[in-house]
């Protein structure tokens, strides 16, 4: 007789954990600290933030 195999499905996780949360609150305060500061006209640290911001931390965010 043949046995009857159930197949265990897995249950779909969310993998969005503190650090991602903490990477992406952080890009997001970036990124408006950049804008507000780019209004104010700053032309140095303004560009660096929104870099850093839309660069680095939003896709770490997501990627991490």
């Amino acid at each position: 007789m043949a046995r009857s195999r159930r197949r265990q499905i897995a249950e779909p996780t969310l993998r969005f954990t503190r650090v991602n949360l903490c990477y992406g609150l952080g890009g997001l305060a970036s990124v408006v600290l950049g804008f507000v500061l780019l209004a104010q006209g700053s032309v140095t640290l303004a560009p660096l933030l929104l870099v850093l911001g839309f660069v680095v931390l939003l896709p770490l965010a997501i990627i991490a």
